[in-house]
């Protein structure tokens, strides 16, 4: 098991939960995908207004869209993610770019940060926090080391866009574990609202599109079978059959949201992009 799940307050069914999101996660190949989502990590580091020499910390940083965002800006930048497969992702990116001096990378578990309290400006995730399972440790774990002031900028997924409709579709062929609130409820206003409503002075959101764009739905369903972490261990623990419905499935849900008008595939995907400010003296 990793390390990183033998943690202070992680109960054992937590343990198990958490080790089998990282082997979610580290399976596939996401540094195939996570560049195509370049842009929402820019679009972030905009709406929270990072600036050179700010402390920014990226958590469940994947392989590294808003902590690359936040090096361009010239902030001193700590990106961090339990699954060590993806920080190794975001380290090699950093060093084609030259950033790597700019970054220090270290494993570390959203829900149980390993830095003291206030000691950032500016917290950041695009879709990586929204799935940690307990979403007020989560939250609060945010609020915590980020100073008062300071900013939380996430970019999460709604229920209503395309990747809510493909999370739901998966799920149904490969369930998530019994007891956990949906990842999808951090794309809601009311739910982020309650997350933090105990220490932000504001929460601002406003709903955005990430724009997939692949060659054809079958190119879609084939890169996401292959590197997306829960399309990719949904077909592999299915049977053959099983494995054709689901990816008839797929194909349907992308014909109904394709935009393109044929030649190619265009997916617009909902997001909700947030900018909590943590309240002063708090």
């Amino acid at each position: 098991m990793d390390a990183r799940v033998s943690l202070p307050g992680v109960t054992p069914k937590s343990a198990g939960i958490k080790a089998r999101q990282q082997a979610t996660w580290a399976s596939g190949d996401f540094a195939v995908i996570g560049p195509t989502l370049d842009i929402v990590g820019e679009m972030l580091a905009e709406a929270v207004d990072v600036r050179a020499g700010e402390r920014v910390l990226d958590v469940a940083a994947g392989n590294g869209n808003a902590t690359l965002a936040a090096a361009h800006r010239l902030a001193e930048v700590t990106s961090t993610d339990y699954v060590p497969a993806l920080l190794d992702s975001g380290r090699a990116r950093a060093s084609a770019e030259g950033l790597a001096q700019a970054i220090v990378f270290e494993v570390a578990d959203v829900e149980a940060l390993p830095f003291a309290d206030a000691s950032f400006d500016v917290v950041l995730s695009t879709y990586g926090a929204m799935f940690a399972p307990d979403h007020e440790t989560t939250a609060r774990e945010m609020l915590r080391v980020v100073r008062p002031g300071g900013r939380i900028g996430l970019a999460n997924w709604t229920p209503e866009g395309f990747v809510g409709e493909l999370l739901r579709l998966v799920g149904r062929y490969l369930p998530p574990p019994e007891g956990l609130p949906s990842p999808l409820l951090w794309g809601t206003t009311p739910h982020l609202a309650a997350l933090f409503d105990h220490g932000a002075a504001t929460v601002h959101s406003e709903r955005r599109n990430f724009i997939f764009r692949y060659r054809s739905p079958a190119h879609f369903v084939q890169v996401f079978r292959d590197y997306y972490g829960p399309t990719h261990m949904a077909f592999a623990a299915l049977d053959a059959g099983k494995a054709g419905e689901l990816e008839r499935d797929l194909l349907a849900l992308l014909a109904a949201r394709d935009r393109s008008g044929g030649g190619s595939l265009v997916v617009p995907g909902e997001y909700l992009e947030v900018v909590v400010t943590r309240r002063e003296g708090h």
